[in-house]
């Protein structure tokens, strides 16, 4: 079994934390702790697709502090790679998570994107759910170039132990990148469409197809329109370049592959 550096492993050419989500917590309280700013990414099929094709986006995620498996697929192609990974850790799932260690432990989040009426009811809706949960302050998604400096400045003041952004991808990860430092929050995690989730202005998959890795089938049949061709696209090249390394590892390397995968690593 192939570990990287703090435990990484490299699923398709980038690495991913083998880390539970109570030990992705754990994480993120030392860089609270620390008071330095610190970048979390979540990796799905889609975004491990893009940055194959795109050195930058590849480059940002690589450098990130964080790196969690956002998909199913992701986690079965680790076992049958002999990398497992323990399981998924879904970004809505970790946002949640983070707005109940947030109440407990006092951590201040700041809500950064989606449209001013989303970002509205999803900060109305989690302060409601969660009893204490103190908010830095909230900002919606929609600003110019123009207002880009002040926007990072009021973030900045807030002194936010904890920014969620929730931006479309690549978006919210170049921007994050580029902005860590002078944002100088401990734990920036970009959420993406969580708090259309939150909000209630999309749904999520039901539990059992978020288990079998089916979400991407329950969004296409909200957008069939706008998502057929990105998952016709993305989901076929996941499956060649996941087949191919699975044959490489077997044939090529000599390290444990498809047949150890198949008969231990799905255990």
């Amino acid at each position: 079994m192939t570990i990287e550096n703090n435990g990484r492993v490299n699923i398709l050419g980038l690495p991913v934390d083998r880390l539970s989500l109570s030990q992705t917590i754990e994480k993120i309280e030392t860089f609270i702790a620390s008071r330095k700013p610190h970048r979390l990414v979540v990796v799905n099929v889609a975004k491990i697709v893009k940055a194959r094709q795109d050195a930058d986006l590849k480059k940002v995620i690589e450098t990130a502090d964080l790196i969690r498996p956002d998909g199913v697929p992701v986690v079965w192609l680790s076992r049958l790679l002999g990398r497992k990974l323990p399981g998924r850790v879904n970004g809505t799932d970790l946002m949640e998570k983070l707005f109940e260690v947030a109440a407990q432990k006092s951590y201040r989040i700041f809500f950064f994107g989606a449209t001013e009426e989303v970002i509205q009811n999803t900060v109305k809706i989690v302060q409601e759910k969660y009893y204490g949960l103190q908010v830095a302050g909230f900002r919606n998604g929609d600003f110019s170039a123009e207002e880009e400096p002040e926007i990072i400045r009021t973030i900045r003041r807030s002194k936010a132990d904890i920014l969620l952004v929730g931006f479309g991808s690549p978006k919210k990860e170049f921007w994050i990148a580029k902005h860590l430092k002078d944002l100088n929050v401990p734990i920036v995690h970009g959420v993406g469409g969580s708090f259309d989730v939150v909000a209630g202005k999309t749904k999520r998959a039901p539990v059992w197809m978020q288990n079998y890795g089916l979400e991407w089938f329950f969004r296409l049949l909200q957008e069939p329109k706008r998502m057929w061709k990105r998952y016709l696209f993305t989901n076929s090249v996941f499956v060649w370049l996941s087949l191919r390394e699975i044959l490489l590892c077997d044939l090529c390397t000599g390290k444990p592959g498809f047949i150890h995968g198949a008969r231990s690593g799905l255990n």
